[in-house]
């Protein structure tokens, strides 16, 4: 098989990346491989195979005669031994592009699943393959689910200083189908949302499309990761590509037709 004929292995493609991602990659004609932990029914052009990436049972199978593997998988914590695993498949099935998504900030904010994010990318540009890894900001989806959870309190503690930048699940994966489509290109610019927020901003938008109000307590984060935070380096202010779809956009579709939009 040639690389526009074999097929396109996705980790995580059953995820809030994945699921945007394999369709994308069937419009465009490819054969796809959707790598999970759990079993699936196959679909037209996608196969789903269930490895675990932690431990490797399984993985050189899944991955021989794959020409790409586009890495999508990803938790708070293992990532870069689940990388270093399918690295290492990879190379021996000869995979012709590697693609990973990481996270703006990875090489800046001193947490421990960003150490594990920049461990990671830092084995597939040690592997010795052909490869690409995009740092993207936060998903929207994240956000929503940051702020669904901080509103359930009387209180809403809002870390002083902290600015996110979150952008649309659909914007990274219609720009990493892109990558993955095209040559290797090593580390790309990073994607992010068009618009920066204080957290402060983010949540009374949130609240207002829910018809909610709660006072919110200014706190401030301490230590390293907070100074790092209140510094601004989760952001790429400069030189980032920026998505099209914002998070106003973003809440007045997901909420469309939400209950409790009554002020309480």
């Amino acid at each position: 098989m040639n690389s526009t004929t074999a097929p396109v292995l996705v980790t995580g493609g059953t995820g809030t990346l994945g699921r945007h991602v394999v369709p994308l990659l069937r419009e465009a004609g490819r054969e796809v491989r959707v790598l999970s932990r759990h079993a699936h029914e196959p679909a037209a052009g996608v196969t789903h195979v269930a490895v675990d990436l932690r431990t490797g049972e399984g993985l050189d199978a899944a991955v021989a005669g794959a020409g790409t593997v586009l890495h999508l998988a990803g938790g708070p914590k293992g990532d870069d031994e689940a990388t270093r695993n399918l690295v290492r498949a990879a190379q021996a099935a000869g995979v012709r592009h590697l693609v990973y998504i990481s996270v703006i900030g990875a090489d800046r904010v001193p947490l421990t699943w960003l150490r594990s994010k920049l461990e990671a990318e830092r084995a597939v540009a040690a592997s010795g393959l052909p490869w690409t890894t995009l740092r993207a900001a936060q998903f929207h989806d994240l956000a929503l689910l940051m702020a669904e959870k901080m509103a359930k309190l009387p209180v809403v503690p809002v870390p002083g200083g902290l600015r996110l930048q979150p952008v649309d699940a659909r914007d990274v994966a219609a720009r990493l189908v892109e990558l993955t489509l095209g040559e290797p290109a090593g580390l790309v610019p990073d994607l992010a949302g068009p618009t920066v927020y204080g957290l402060a901003d983010l949540l009374r938008t949130y609240l207002t499309a829910r018809g909610r109000r709660r006072p919110m307590l200014p706190v401030r984060m301490p230590g390293k990761a907070g100074r790092a935070y209140r510094a601004g380096a989760n952001l790429t202010l400069e030189g980032a590509e920026t998505g099209t779809r914002t998070w106003e956009d973003f809440l007045a579709e997901r909420l469309e037709g939400a209950p409790g939009k009554a002020a309480v």
